[in-house]
């Protein structure tokens, strides 16, 4: 197989992965913010930021007061950036079912280890900084009041932003609770929810579609082990000491920027590989979540105590 053969897979695989995060990560509505976001390859990326005066009063001998408008681009780092390379062996790969194996393993890959992990540090990113921004508040499930909390959660965002679109993302767990509120059926309504290219109907409330997602992703704080390290071999995520439970984040749905690439893939024929009869894959990612400073009052978490 030529080199040239193998860029294409790799391009292949690569737009593909991209497309499957976006449909499959449950924060994969998160991304289509980055939509004005420049990434020209590698950690950084540029984004814009615009500022204005406000009104002023009108004089009618001189007319307008002066405003100025100022637009520029904030350069900000892609902090995550992981990867794993994996073998093929030629024996159980051959050059006419490569593209259909290599695309089930590096799919299923992605689908089980890198969306989890990846939903897993927007939603904590997210808390940290509401967080930090005296964003949050604790709260202890309970049948009784969940659903006048939530209310009151959202409507106390609606009455510093207006009525703009909301998502409520709650954990699997809370909506557990939730769902056993007496009065809740007369709460709930049904909306479509657009993600990628897929739609699909979820419950809401006053709108407000509420997206659950699994518990073990919704944490205040994760360390992401190196793969490498002593007791970090299995790579992946585990909850932070002292982490708290996340039990709703409710933002507008253009607030969250989060971007994620599935940079510099490659892909070694066994021919190419030094190190073994086998293909080789390389696969590497870089994703980072911002909430910029001037959006953070449109944001609210509820922790565990």
């Amino acid at each position: 197989m030529g080199v040239a053969n193998t860029l294409e897979y790799a391009k292949l695989f690569q737009a593909t992965l991209d497309k499957q995060m976006i449909a499959q990560a449950t924060s994969g509505w998160m991304e289509p913010n980055a939509s004005l976001v420049q990434y020209n390859g590698g950690n950084e990326v540029k984004i814009p930021k615009l500022n204005m005066d406000a009104l002023g009063n009108y004089d009618r001998t001189n007319g307008f007061v002066e405003g100025a408008v100022t637009f520029g681009y904030e350069t900000r780092q892609m902090t995550q950036d992981r990867g794993r390379t994996f073998q093929l062996d030629s024996m159980d790969v051959n050059e006419t079912n490569f593209v259909a194996t290599a695309a089930a393993v590096m799919g299923e890959f992605q689908r089980t280890k890198v969306i989890p992990e990846v939903d897993a540090y927007r939603y904590s990113k997210i808390a940290s900084v509401a967080i930090g921004g005296g964003r949050s508040a604790t709260y202890t499930p309970d049948e009784a009041t969940i659903l006048k909390q939530l209310k009151q959660d959202i409507y106390a965002i609606q009455d510093v932003i207006g009525e703009v679109p909301l998502v409520i993302t709650m954990s699997t767990i809370l909506t557990g609770v939730l769902s056993n509120t007496p009065d809740l059926a007369k709460q709930l309504n049904v909306v479509e929810f657009s993600q990628g290219d897929v739609k699909t109907q979820i419950k809401a409330i006053d709108s407000n579609p509420i997206k659950p997602v699994p518990s073990a992703r919704m944490k205040t704080a994760y360390v992401f082990r190196d793969g490498k390290t002593a007791g970090q071999e299995a790579g992946g995520f585990v909850p932070a000491a002292g982490a708290k439970d996340v039990h709703w984040i409710i933002t507008p749905r253009n607030v969250p920027i989060a971007i994620s690439k599935t940079d510099n893939m490659r892909i070694f024929d066994p021919a190419t590989n030094q190190k073994a009869d086998a293909w080789k894959i390389d696969y590497r990612k870089y994703h980072e979540l911002w909430i910029l400073d001037n959006a953070l009052p449109s944001v609210f978490v509820r922790t565990g105590a």
